[in-house]
């Protein structure tokens, strides 16, 4: 019998603060401010986690043989924001995921377990979104919340 061997590849890459400053302000001026005027409010431009939470998601994807992880965008309704300021808002959902070989390539296919209910995804979602929570008085920092490390 024949072992396929699926390497981990890397697509990513570190990138500078030009980087993240020029991907931010495209989304805001091409997409965040259609998005705020259609909700009639300010959608969300970021989604925290700490890394603990992460540390934990990514050891119970391991656990059930994850090699990635995507993050879909997606939109709270009224039914299952966590809470009211919430609703309306994007958000980001991580789903664990494995490669699989199929007819057409290599696919990353997200993960799905059993559960007492049935199965179910292998996901992570609710950070805490800004806005509507991006500080003490819950206004958006406007140097990021940013600390500088020497």
């Amino acid at each position: 019998m024949k072992t396929l061997e699926m390497n981990t590849v890397t697509v990513g890459k570190y990138v500078d603060t030009a980087h993240v400053q020029n991907i931010t302000n495209n989304y805001k001026k091409e997409r965040w401010i259609q998005n705020s005027e259609k909700i009639g409010k300010e959608d969300s431009l970021s989604v925290w986690w700490s890394v603990a939470e992460l540390e934990q998601f990514l050891q119970n994807a391991k656990t059930h043989g994850a090699d990635g992880v995507k993050f879909y965008f997606g939109a709270y309704d009224k039914d299952h924001a966590p809470c009211a300021e919430y609703e309306d808002r994007q958000t980001l959902v991580m789903v664990g995921t494995k490669k699989k070989q199929t007819g057409s390539g290599v696919k990353n296919k997200d993960i799905y377990f059993n559960t007492d209910k049935g199965s179910s995804i292998l996901a992570y979602n609710m950070g805490q979104m800004c806005p509507p929570f991006c500080g003490q008085d819950n206004t958006v920092d406007p140097d990021g919340g940013s600390i500088y490390i020497d």
